[in-house]
């Protein structure tokens, strides 16, 4: 295992754990403890973590967990596929990020990335990823929602339209075969549209249920979208999107 593959796990140890011992570290991957106090070292400079009683714990400024499992629907396959997109994202990437708490476990899995510049309308978002000192964040003004933590307006649509990303993460709030990307407030598509028309990849992550849902605001047709991350996918959507869509599976198998 190579220092940078050991130094990951290490955060993802630590953000299970809490607080884990530099001796138990050591032991873990077979390395001395001055192997991992240089990892650890390297970590706390980045301030993914926090030296803390003969080891490491996370950080003060840690983000918070997750919403509330109870609040987000289908939370476990928007975890997967989040961790799906993320492991497309190259590091060094400039990446727009939507509304939506389908966005939101994206930034998370982003966490740990290094060099990314992220541009985002969602408050929450720029939170999840403030831990990383080596991310860039820039947020747009606008109108504030206090319910979902985000800005929408005029001042949004601008910001995404001043800059051209690598990569431009959206969700929405349904999907239908005739017309596409829908959403329930049209203030959500018009950023979603603004960060689709300004970006060189454009990726949808949405699971199976936006299939079954109904909304009545106009995102913009699959033709605009590049890659469809989802858990499953039914044959009859499968067979009707556009071949242009790249189709990505984040199942349990």
């Amino acid at each position: 295992m190579g220092a940078k593959e050991r130094q990951h796990s290490i955060i993802e140890w630590v953000h299970e754990q809490e607080h884990v011992e530099v001796d138990d570290i050591a032991k873990r991957f077979g390395v001395t403890t001055q192997t991992i106090r240089r990892d650890i070292n390297k970590l706390c400079e980045q301030g993914l973590l926090r030296r803390r009683y003969g080891g490491v714990s996370l950080p003060a400024s840690a983000a918070p967990n997750l919403i509330d499992e109870l609040q987000v629907r289908n939370l476990r396959a928007k975890q997967r596929m989040a961790e799906r997109v993320a492991a497309d994202i190259p590091e060094g990437a400039t990446v727009s990020l939507g509304v939506g708490s389908t966005i939101e476990c994206v930034a998370h899995a982003l966490i740990h990335h290094q060099s990314l510049k992220i541009l985002t309308n969602n408050l929450r978002v720029a939170a999840a990823l403030s831990v990383n000192p080596s991310i860039d964040v820039i947020v747009s003004g606008g109108q504030y929602r206090h319910k979902d933590q985000d800005v929408v307006g005029p001042e949004v649509t601008h910001f995404f339209s001043s800059f051209i990303t690598d990569f431009g993460i959206i969700s929405t709030g349904s999907m239908d075969l005739q017309h596409g990307l829908m959403d329930h407030d049209i203030r959500e598509a018009e950023v979603s549209r603004a960060i689709i028309g300004n970006t060189r990849g454009r990726l949808l992550v949405a699971d199976h249920s936006k299939w079954t849902l109904s909304s009545y605001c106009k995102v913009a047709s699959f033709k605009y979208v590049d890659r469809l991350y989802t858990d499953v996918i039914p044959n009859q959507q499968r067979k009707g999107l556009p071949d242009s869509v790249s189709i990505i599976e984040c199942g349990e198998g």
